[in-house]
C-alpha cells in the first residue's frame, strides 16, 4: 500500500497529550500509554458498534508504510506498537503491561545471515563440491548467539524420515541411531499425513511433531550439527517462494540463557529437486525413501559417499520488542478474565522483493505491509474492545498483541511463560489472526475443530445468524499449531482460533476457496499482502461481531469452557485447576 499518510514531522506529531484530550480513558491510564510521538494518527472516531469503517480504518494505518511492514525491534516497526497502546488508551482500557504500562517487554535478537560471505556446501562421492545457492536452492541460519562465524562439518548426511520421536505414537524416527555431528535430512509434516491413516498421528490433520519448530528441536536434541528440512509444497502447505520470503533477512528470536548452544549449528531448508539429486548421488530414490519413511519401524538411512558442510556469518544485534496489553475490569469478577490476542508483528522491509514491474497491477514495494496478516486481527481486537468498554461484563476483559509471532509465536509464548494475570485465571481465549476480506459467507471455520466446549458457544451464536459451524478445510497444514493460541493452549487455556468462512454468500464454496487460494499463492508472506479501499469488510465485520458475542457471552457468566475429554490439552488444564 502507498503511504497515505506522510511521517508525521515533529510539530505535526501526535503525542499522548493530543490523545488525552479526546480519549475516554482516565488520566492516570493516559499518562502509562506510549509517551512517544506516532508515525501515524489515531482515528478521529469510532463508534462502540463493530463497523466495517471502524475496522477499515485501524486496517489501513496499521498496514501503512509508515510502519515499513512492523517489523519487531526497527523504530518504526515498535512504532505501531506505540500506536496499538494510544489507541487501547484512547478506548479506554487500563494497561496491563510492565511497571503500570501498556508494554510488556519482550528481549530479542536479530539475526542476520550474510549471503555473500555464507554457504553451504555438499560434497558428492567424487568429490566434487556443490555451493548452494541461497535463496533459490537452500534457505538457512544458526539460532547460535554468542559467535558472529558458526562453522560445521564436513559431516555425514543421514535420512531421518520425519525426524519424530513419539513414544505415544509407537515412533522413533531416531530410534537406535546416533547422528551426534552429522546432517540430517528431514520430511516436511507428519506419517498421518502422508497415508491418510485416521490410525496413525491424527491422520491428515497435522500435529506438533509436524511442525519445523519441532523438526529442528528433536534433531538438536539428538545432537545433529546441521537440521535440514526437505521442501515440498503440499505437505509444507506454502510455496518455496514463502521459505525464502520468510527466513531470509533479519531473523529474530527470544534472547535465550545458553546463547543457542543447544541447538544445531545450522538450520534452514533444500528444496525438493536438490534433494532427489542428493538422493540420486548416493545411490537412492527419494520417492522410494519416502514411501519407506511412512512405515512404522522405518530405519534411518545414510547417504553414503556424501557429506555436507556449512559457514555461517551473520551480525547479531541485541534489541528489545513489545507485547501490548490493555484490561478491562469486571464489574463483579474482576479476577477472572476473557482473553482476546492477535499479533502486531509482520516481515518488515526486505531488499530485492519487488513483486512485479512498476505500473503493472501486481506491482509491490520492498515492504511486507501484512493486511491480512495481521493488521486485520489487530483491528479486531480493538474494536471488541471498543465495544466492551461500552459494554462492562462481570469478568474483565484482557485484550493482548503480541509481538514476533512471525518468528515462531515467541511474543505469545513469553507472555505465556511471563503472563501479567495467573493463567488458571483465564476461562477462555479467541485468537484472530489473517482474517480474509472476501465478504459475507454461510459459515465459520474452526481451525483445529473438536477441541473444546468454546465450539459450541459459537455454533449457538452463528445459529441466530443463520450461519454454522465447519472444520478447518485444510487440518493437514498444521494451522492450529501455527498461531498464537497454542502458546495459551500449552498452557491449559481453552482457546478459541475461528477464522472466516469459505461458502461465500455470493459465489458459494467454490468462490470462496479460490479467494482463499489466491492470497495463499499471491499476497501470504509476499510484498503484495497490502491493503485496499475495493475490499469487501462485510463478512469480516459480521465474524468479529460473532466473536465478540461469544466472548461477552462467557464474561457475564459462571461457566468455565473446557477442553473436550482427551484432547490433549485437558490434562494440563485440569491440573492448573486443581482439579483430579
Amino acid at each position: 500500500m502507498k503511504r497515505h499518510h506522510a511521517l508525521l514531522g515533529a510539530v505535526a506529531a501526535l503525542t499522548l497529550a493530543a490523545c488525552a484530550q479526546d480519549a475516554a480513558a482516565p488520566a492516570s491510564e493516559i499518562e502509562a500509554a506510549p509517551a512517544e510521538a506516532l508515525l501515524l494518527p489515531l482515528p478521529d472516531a469510532t463508534t462502540a458498534d463493530i463497523t466495517a469503517p471502524d475496522l477499515a480504518v485501524r486496517i489501513k494505518t496499521l498496514a501503512d508504510d509508515a510502519f515499513e511492514g512492523r517489523g519487531p525491534g526497527t523504530p518504526v516497526g515498535e512504532g505501531a506498537a506505540a500506536w496499538i497502546a494510544a489507541e487501547m488508551a484512547r478506548i479506554g482500557l487500563a494497561p496491563g503491561g510492565d511497571n503500570g504500562t501498556f508494554f510488556q517487554e519482550v528481549k530479542m535478537v536479530n539475526q542476520t545471515v550474510d549471503p555473500a560471505t555464507t554457504e553451504l556446501v555438499v560434497t558428492w562421492p567424487g568429490g566434487e563440491d556443490l555451493s548452494l545457492a541461497y535463496k533459490d536452492q537452500a534457505v538457512y541460519w544458526t539460532k547460535h548467539q554468542n559467535s558472529d562465524e558458526v562453522t560445521f562439518g564436513p559431516s555425514d548426511v543421514v535420512f531421518v524420515g520425519y525426524g519424530i520421536t513419539a513414544p505415544e505414537y509407537g515412533w522413533d524416527d531416531y530410534a537406535n541411531l546416533d547422528v551426534k555431528g552429522k546432517t540430517v535430512l528431514i520430511l516436511v509434516n507428519d506419517p498421518g499425513y502422508a497415508t491418510e491413516d485416521p490410525q496413525l498421528f491424527n491422520g491428515r490433520s497435522m500435529t506438533y511433531y509436524g511442525r519445523w519448530t519441532y523438526k529442528f528441536e528433536e534433531a538438536a536434541r539428538q545432537g545433529a550439527a546441521a537440521a535440514i528440512v526437505i521442501h515440498e509444497t503440499a505437505p509444507a502447505a506454502y510455496g518455496w517462494e514463502v521459505v525464502a520470503g520468510s527466513w531470509t533477512g533479519a531473523q529474530s528470536d527470544l534472547v535465550r540463557a545458553d546463547g543457542g548452544d543447544s541447538r544445531a549449528l545450522l538450520e534452514g531448508w533444500i528444496t525438493r529437486d536438490i534433494a532427489a539429486e542428493m538422493f540420486s548421488k548416493a545411490g537412492l530414490d527419494l520417492e522410494l525413501m519416502k514411501t519407506a519413511a511412512k512405515t512404522r519401524g522405518f530405519v534411518s538411512v545414510p547417504l553414503e559417499g556424501l557429506k555436507m558442510r556449512g559457514t555461517v556469518h551473520q551480525t547479531i544485534e541485541p534489541l528489545s520488542s513489545r507485547n501490548v496489553i490493555g484490561v478491562l475490569p469486571g464489574t463483579t469478577a474482576p479476577g477472572e478474565y476473557i482473553l482476546y490476542t492477535a499479533h502486531w508483528d509482520h516481515l518488515g522491509k526486505k531488499t530485492g522483493e519487488k513483486a512485479g514491474k512498476e505500473g503493472q497491477d501486481f506491482y509491490a514495494d520492498e515492504i511486507f505491509n501484512g493486511a491480512v496478516d495481521n493488521a486485520t486481527g489487530v483491528a479486531a481486537l480493538l474494536e471488541i474492545a471498543e465495544a466492551a468498554k461500552a459494554a462492562p461484563t462481570a469478568r474483565s476483559n484482557i485484550f493482548v498483541s503480541v509481538t514476533l509471532e512471525e518468528s515462531g509465536l515467541l511474543g505469545s509464548a513469553y507472555y505465556a511463560e511471563h503472563p501479567t494475570v495467573p493463567l488458571n485465571k483465564i476461562v477462555a481465549g479467541i485468537n484472530m489472526d489473517g482474517a480474509l476480506p472476501i465478504g459475507r459467507t454461510k459459515d465459520m471455520i474452526v481451525v483445529g475443530f473438536g477441541a473444546s466446549q468454546l465450539e459450541e458457544r459459537l455454533k449457538a451464536v452463528l445459529e441466530t445468524q443463520g450461519r454454522e459451524v465447519k472444520p478447518d478445510q485444510l487440518p493437514e497444514a498444521g494451522y492450529f499449531y501455527r498461531s498464537d493460541h497454542i502458546s495459551f493452549a500449552k498452557k491449559g487455556v481453552p482457546m478459541l482460533y475461528a477464522d472466516g468462512g469459505q461458502d461465500k454468500v455470493e459465489g458459494g464454496i467454490a468462490a470462496g476457496k479460490a479467494a482463499a487460494a489466491a492470497y495463499t499463492a499471491e499476497r501470504y508472506h509476499k510484498p503484495m499482502d497490502e491493503y485496499s479501499d475495493t475490499w469487501d469488510m462485510s463478512g469480516f465485520q459480521e465474524d468479529i461481531e460473532t466473536l465478540y458475542k461469544v466472548g461477552s457471552g462467557i464474561a457475564d457468566s459462571a461457566d468455565w469452557p473446557t477442553w473436550y475429554a482427551g484432547n490433549e490439552f485437558e490434562a494440563t488444564r485440569k491440573a492448573s485447576l486443581g482439579e483430579p
